[in-house]
């Protein structure tokens, strides 16, 4: 028996998902929660076989629930099915450890047969997915560029972005300014939905 924990912010959702799980004869959900931070508690407490986590959630999102999971159980396996399948997302959860990567529109067989092979410790990316990563390439952004430009991105005033970041409003300037020339584009609006498109920011 394959034992899981699934996490997802939404309802009904996760509810719908646990019950199509729990039909498989191998499966077993032992515990569902419904944001990042609940997650982590699961996990730590039943100890599942694989995490069936939704990317974004509250508390923390999929790929730092996955980074929890390697560092505290790391014999659980990681799906992240995702709304939200941005090539920049797929690289991530890839680095965190994740083994398999889906998107919501998948069908519950798919999802069943992936949590299968991730426990037998394979591997199962969406293809779509994985060709939409191999076209977008690696971002030219450093980590620090991407994520003053994902907090400037909804248009907030430097000085707002510099708090948030724990920066100098200057140092955000400087990272804007090389966004926006590595970028090629004339100003961090752009940048900012060109690097979202890319899905190397959120």
């Amino acid at each position: 028996m394959i034992r899981i924990v699934l996490a997802d912010d939404e309802t009904l959702i996760r509810d719908a998902v646990a019950r199509l799980l729990d039909l498989e004869d191998d499966l077993e959900v032992v515990a569902v929660a419904g944001s990042g931070t609940e997650a982590i508690a699961m996990l730590g407490r039943h100890r599942p076989d694989v995490a069936v986590l939704d990317l974004q959630m509250p508390g923390a999102d999929g790929i730092e629930v996955a980074e929890a999971v390697r560092a505290e159980v790391p014999g659980c396996g990681v799906v992240i099915v995702t709304g939200h399948g941005r090539p920049g997302h797929l690289k991530k959860a890839l680095s965190a450890g994740v083994r398999g990567f889906l998107p919501k529109s998948v069908s519950a067989a798919v999802l069943a047969d992936t949590i299968r092979q991730v426990a037998a410790g394979g591997r199962y990316v969406d293809p779509e997915l994985a060709a939409d990563a191999i076209s977008a390439g690696d971002s030219p952004l450093t980590a620090r560029e991407a994520d003053v430009l994902e907090l400037a991105a909804d248009g907030a005033p430097v000085e707002d972005v510099a708090v948030r970041a724990a920066l100098a409003p200057g140092t955000v300037r400087n990272y804007l300014s090389s966004a926006v020339a590595k970028l090629g584009v004339t100003n961090r609006h752009e940048a900012a939905r060109a690097a979202r498109a890319k899905g190397w920011i959120s």
